[in-house]
């Protein structure tokens, strides 16, 4: 794909992530809906969360490629270097495990996830633009072009720190509410919740390796070229 047409796929993700979220923004004002935002509004849920940084990162793929249009690539360095952190440590491994944990979840029991009623609320299309699409224009973001990863201690620190501020609040809206985020919590012990925890976050390591490995399938044989 030229850099013409990798510039036109960016700036068509992004519209469709911006729209998104002010969709669901828009959304949260119907009173019928927005009893689902209560004790913690949108951003209580990673789904929402996840929306939200994918916009931030194709902003930046964005800025980017007008950059390198007008500028020298080492004018934008930093520019650069932000989209390939953004990327690796955050964007892929977040929307691929917000994929993979939802419709695991959803076919062993959606009541866990995304119970029935909602289908009433939010029309099939949203569904799947907040959990299905995001795996596609993360993997196509994977083929377009080679991001550069950091060493991994750092890239793996990073990835906990986001899971560990997510966790954290999780566990803090349910201190002040006595309600959790997710149905599937309810389900279980705190030492179930400890184990589910743990396992979700050795799941999304699992992720961010096959995205490092995936990145380097894919390109090293051309940087070797």
């Amino acid at each position: 794909m030229t850099r013409t047409s990798t510039c036109v796929y960016h700036l068509f993700v992004l519209s469709w992530y911006i729209f998104l979220n002010f969709y669901i923004s828009r959304e949260g004002e119907d009173p019928r809906k927005s009893q689902i935002f209560l004790n913690g509004g949108q951003w209580k849920y990673l789904t929402f969360l996840n929306l939200v940084l994918q916009a931030i990162f194709f902003g930046v793929a964005c800025l980017e490629d007008v950059l390198k249009r007008t500028k020298g690539k080492k004018d934008i360095k930093f520019v650069t270097a932000f989209r390939d952190l953004l990327f690796t440590t955050l964007a892929f491994p977040i929307s691929t495990f917000v994929f993979l944990s939802f419709w695991i979840l959803f076919l062993y029991d959606r009541e866990l996830v995304y119970p029935k009623a909602l289908d009433n609320i939010f029309p099939v299309w949203l569904n799947h633009g907040m959990h299905t699409f995001i795996l596609p224009f993360s993997l196509a973001e994977v083929i377009l072009r080679p991001h550069c990863y950091p060493l991994r201690k750092k890239g793996l620190t990073l990835l906990a720190a986001a899971c560990l501020a997510y966790v954290s609040r999780v566990l803090w809206i349910y201190s002040e509410t006595g309600t959790w985020v997710y149905p599937v919590f309810a389900k279980l012990s705190p030492g179930g919740l400890a184990a589910f925890f743990s396992l979700s976050y050795i799941f999304t390591i699992g992720i961010y390796l096959f995205g490092e490995k995936l990145n380097h399938w894919k390109w090293a044989k051309r940087h070797l070229a």
